[in-house]
């Protein structure tokens, strides 16, 4: 009787955490995700590819040459821009208690919490009022910030978490062509970023119904062969 009790309570431990992969607290059903930016490629980060509504909860937006970019991320928002010489443009950030985006300068933000962070080793979620981020520290940890203290740490923090974050993207484009070369059909087109390379498996059907990691990561390798 005892084996069968403790067989039970294994199988529920991997259900239970099973389940606990699936709904990641950053992620969002697709319907309930607001995409800003326009395209084919609209719902993937522009930078680095990732699909928006999988880290809604952590989901950025600002200007480029007039046009908006949304992002997974403060990492690869504070990237981009900084890329073209400037700080990021008219900046929004999804707020988490409603979902919908507002102006990120006037945010508050809960940083250090023990939710799970994107692109960064500290998490960073984005609230409408002092109210509810203070809620939200008090149960999960972090403290809790103005965007103009929080934009300062993203810059000074880039060049280090960029380096991790490309290490990481490389042995996930190793395993994508390992992928590729096993689940999708062979294509000789060429691709400028993840985003557009994982629109167009999307779009052709290259690999299946492919989702989550592995569509990541043969995104990753088509845009960097």
């Amino acid at each position: 009787m005892k084996k069968i009790l403790l067989i039970l309570v294994a199988f529920s431990f991997v259900l239970v955490a099973g389940d606990m992969k699936m709904k990641d607290f950053r992620a969002v059903n697709a319907k309930k995700a607001v995409i800003l930016q326009s395209g084919k490629a609209k719902k993937f980060c522009t930078v680095c590819g990732m699909t928006l509504p999988m880290f809604y909860k952590t989901n950025y937006a600002a200007k480029v040459n007039g046009k908006i970019h949304q992002y997974c991320s403060m990492h690869c928002m504070v990237e981009e821009a900084m890329k073209n010489g400037m700080g990021p443009v008219s900046p929004q950030v999804v707020n988490i208690t409603t979902l919908k985006f507002i102006d990120a300068t006037k945010a508050f933000y809960v940083v250090g919490s023990s939710k799970p962070a994107t692109m960064s080793m500290v998490s960073k979620y984005a609230f409408g009022t002092k109210s509810a981020a203070t809620a939200f520290a008090k149960k999960f940890g972090g403290k809790i910030m103005k965007y103009a203290k929080l934009e300062k740490i993203a810059k000074q923090n880039l060049d280090k978490e960029t380096m991790g974050i490309r290490k990481k993207q490389a042995k996930m484009a190793k395993m994508g062509m390992k992928i590729y070369n096993k689940m999708c059909k062979q294509t000789k087109q060429r691709f400028s970023s993840p985003a557009l390379a994982k629109t167009y498996i999307k779009e052709k059907k290259l690999c299946g119904n492919i989702k989550g990691k592995k569509f990541q990561a043969v995104g990753l390798f088509l845009s960097r062969r």
